[in-house]
Formats: C-alpha cells, structure tokens, sequence
C-alpha cells in the first residue's frame, strides 16, 4: 500500500498528483481547534532574556517553564497583515501555513496544574484541560507531549499528497520541540513502545462522541508521536500498560470545535495510507535520527520566518557552507543523503553535489549511474559532484524540478533529502512516517541554521519527484527523494505588516 501511495502521490512534467479543482480561501479549513466545555489555564509566555544558552540545571516543571516550551515550539511568533488578509505565523512551519499539528500535554505531579491531558491553544497561548487523571500516566514530577494531525487541514490543499506533508510538519515539531527543551535543560525521548491505538486512546482523539462532523476524515485527528520529556532525572521509558490504565480511568470532557463545515472534497488514499502505517505496540523500530540540535537563543526560535523571494545575487561564504556541512555531519544514523543544487558558494562551481550520509550512504552511492566523481572538498563529509552546469543551465533546472517556483532557483542553494525508501518500507510500513519525520526534522535544523548564518530558509513539498532522481543520477526506484529545502538572502516584501504574536500579553521585547 505505501508504495502504491508513493507512486501515486508523485508529480510528474506532464501531470502533478490528484489536487482539488477549485479552492476558496475564505472556506479554508479552522487552523486553530479548541474543545467548548474544558476548562481553560492562561501560560505565561518565554521570557527570551531569561533562557540562557547553557542553563545550569533542568528547569522546574511549572506553569512558567511549560509557557516557555510551548511557546518557543508550538506557539505564535507574529501576525502577517496584507490588504484583507490577516493570518499567523509560529514556531513550528507548516506546508502552506495550513498548520495540522495539534500538541497535547500529559502532566503528573506538577504544581499550579491538575493531574490530567492539557490541549494546547497557539492562538490563545492557553492549555486546556482535556481529561483529568485520577490515575496520573506516571509518577510526578512528569510531563510529555503528544502530536497529532488533523490531516483534512492539508488534503484541503494539496489533496492525497496531504499524508506527506503531514508527517513532514510532524518532523518539523519534534524539531521545534527539541529546541524549546534544550534551553530548558529538558530533552524529549520518543516512546517507541508506544503503538498508534495506545496513543489515540491516550490523548482522546479515538472518542468519536467527542469529534462531531458528518466526515471522520475531516474533524477526527491522527495519532502521531508521544514525547516523554526527561526532566533531568531519566527514567521516562512508559509502558503501554501504564498509558492505557491512565486512559481508561480518565475523566473526558470537552467537544472538539468543528474544522470544516462543508467539505468540497474526498481523498480516502489518505485514510488508507495512514491505516497501512499505523504501528502496534512495541513493534521495535528504531528512533528517529538526528543528534541533539546545538543551542539556538530564543529570539532566533521566535524570529524564524520562511522566505517568500531570495536575493538572486548574494553569495553564501565558504566559512557559512562549511558550518552548514559541519551541522549536518553528526548524524551517524541518519537515513537521509543530500542532493545539493549550488547556485551561489564561494569556492564553489555551480551544479549538483550529492552528500552521502549514514549507513546508507555506501548503497546510495553504490546506486549512482554514470558521471559521478569524487570532488575533494575542505571540511567534513565527501560531496561527489554530479556535474558541473553553467549557472543560468542550474538555475532552469532547479527551478524545473521544483514545481517551476523561483524560489529554488534564486537561492545560495536548495537542497534535496533522499531516503532509503523500498528497503525498509517493504519490510515495516510504519517506517515510511518515520522517513518523513525525519526529513521535517532536519528542515528544522536547517532553518534555524540559515538564521544563524544571517540568511534564511524555506521548505518545498512540491518538487518532481522521478525527475529529481534522474537529476541525481540514482539508478535504482530504492531511494526516494523525500523532501526539499532552500537557503539564501531574503527579500522582504514591504507591503506586509506584522504585530505581536499576543498583543494582550506582556510580551519580551526580544521576542
């Protein structure tokens, strides 16, 4: 089934994948969901002066602490005006700004809040109590995340390709969260023993009383991910067993707010998709990979902005490309190589370089057709250069392969992840989230890296996908481009006002 939604779901020179045939802006679907009936506990917001880059010790789990997390990772940084149009923008990107993640917390033990499951509302930087807990999920002081997905907020758009793109932003908060906690001196651990059923009963969103709509594919939300945050004092390791008891003995309240009233559309590959890679209880699959991020200062988290326009004619250093190769060179079991299109890099001839990663990278090289020879190249990591192109011949390309946007082509550079896809889908369809997340976890890294360099960075889900292989010499249907990524000099459009993300909060200035 997943390779069969992989093929499908491809965009091709002569035909893009299944979309909708009209979309309406005005109709689009409630970015932010709340649950009528459920208490509501306003947070305070991170206090950027206050976050330093290396804390001394884990921070206490209070309200204050839990403010600062979701804030730096889930909540809004400003609000975007042009003409008519008014729309936010957060810590955690989202394919189209359309935003399918929802955060929920668990908490045990915690001063200033009942035991119980808390949904987070960006909008409002306010948790709500979901389900108390008269048996608590863990022993207190304790704290995790739950993810979901409500996967109509992207189908609306970009139709079958929505899954994709819903695990992309899955990647891209696990990213966001890592780096809230790192600043809190916390760490969040996957819990891999923890199977799809178990979570969707955990965090409620398998109650079909509490998730009106005539369409389960538009109002209910998909489990995705439950992240133990370490405290400092390990042992976040939680038993199926122990989350299922603090489910069943819980007491629910709340109904889900609607997200869409009309639907025009159905796509129900994408129902079937998810069901083909929901994962059992400890079905043993591996973490997803990735090192810690290195710290980033809490401005930079909420001062990240996707780019709209690049500067066709800025240069990225050669000092900048090296500390953007030194950041990707940690991870040691990541399954994703990168396929480079270098536009603009000083010491650099323009064309493509491919940069085999991980255990992988041999099989991937090992696949590459004719033309590829090793580039010697100062710092970390080989690249193997594809070919050289003259930079008008690269800029066409880049653009070709990426949905004839621009935005591939005025970039320092763009950069495609491609995953060992047939391999290890074939043997556990759970994996292919997993390939995805990851690659929404690297995007996160390379944003906030861009922002470091003084640049700036924009994800691309739309890009052709057979094509890209071709491009990249890869000989072989094993490995799938995945997702796509650019960096370079922003140009700010002026016509766009922004306002603070919470104006009736006393917000950080630095924030």
């Amino acid at each position: 089934m997943v390779g069969i939604y992989q093929d499908r779901t491809k965009h091709r020179f002569l035909a893009y994948a299944a979309g909708p045939t009209t979309l309406d802006w005005d109709a689009r679907p409630e970015p932010f969901r709340h649950f009528a009936g459920t208490p509501v506990i306003d947070l305070p917001l991170a206090r950027a002066d206050a976050l330093g880059m290396a804390p001394l010790r884990p921070a206490v789990p209070d309200l204050a602490s839990i403010g600062a997390l979701l804030h730096l990772s889930f909540g809004l940084t400003a609000w975007k005006t042009l003409g008519p149009d008014r729309w936010a923008v957060r810590a955690n990107p989202s394919s189209g700004n359309l935003h399918p993640v929802e955060a929920y917390v668990l908490v045990a033990g915690v001063t200033g809040l009942e035991d119980g499951l808390y949904h987070y509302l960006p909008d409002r930087h306010a948790l709500e109590l979901r389900a108390q807990h008269p048996q608590p999920f863990a022993a207190g002081p304790a704290l995790a995340v739950g993810l979901t997905t409500v996967m109509w907020r992207e189908a609306w758009k970009y139709s079958e390709r929505a899954f994709r793109y819903c695990q992309l932003d899955t990647g891209h908060a696990l990213g966001a969260l890592r780096y809230a906690s790192a600043l809190l001196g916390w760490r969040p651990v996957e819990q891999l023993r923890v199977g799809t059923e178990t979570l969707a009963a955990l965090l409620g969103v398998d109650r079909d009383e509490d998730f009106p709509g005539w369409r389960a594919d538009v109002s209910r939300e998909e489990a995705e991910m439950l992240l133990a945050l370490d405290l400092g004092r390990g042992g976040v390791a939680h038993a199926p067993s122990a989350l299922r008891a603090a489910a069943v003995t819980a007491v629910w309240q709340g109904v889900a707010s609607v997200i869409d009233p009309f639907p025009m559309f159905h796509w129900p590959l994408i129902a079937e998709v998810a069901l083909a890679t929901r994962r059992p209880d400890d079905c043993g699959l591996p973490p997803i990979a990735g090192p810690l991020p290195r710290l980033q200062p809490a401005a930079r988290i909420l001062a990240r902005r996707s780019a709209q326009r690049f500067d066709a004619a800025h240069v990225m250093s050669a000092a900048g490309f090296a500390q953007l190769l030194d950041a990707l060179s940690g991870d040691v079991d990541t399954r994703l190589s990168l396929l480079f299109f270098v536009h603009r890099v000083e010491g650099m001839e323009a064309g493509l370089y491919l940069l085999p990663r991980g255990p992988w990278g041999p099989a991937l090289c090992d696949s590459l057709g004719e033309g590829g020879s090793l580039l010697p190249q100062p710092g970390p990591g080989g690249l193997i250069c594809l070919q050289r192109l003259a930079p008008v011949e690269l800029r066409r390309v880049a653009r070709s392969l990426h949905c004839h946007q621009d935005i591939a082509a005025s970039a320092c550079l763009a950069v495609g992840m491609l995953a060992p896809f047939g391999p290890l889908v074939e043997a556990q369809p759970a994996v292919y989230r997993d390939l995805l997340r990851e690659a929404g976890l690297l995007g996160q890294r390379l944003y906030l890296e861009a922002e470091a360099m003084g640049l700036r960075g924009t994800g691309i889900g739309c890009f052709f996908d057979d094509p890209v292989h071709e491009a990249a010499r890869v000989a072989t249907p094993d490995f799938q481009s995945l997702y796509h990524f650019t960096i370079g000099l922003p140009v700010d459009d002026e016509r766009i006002e922004t306002t603070p993300a919470y104006p009736a909060l006393a917000e950080n200035p630095a924030s």
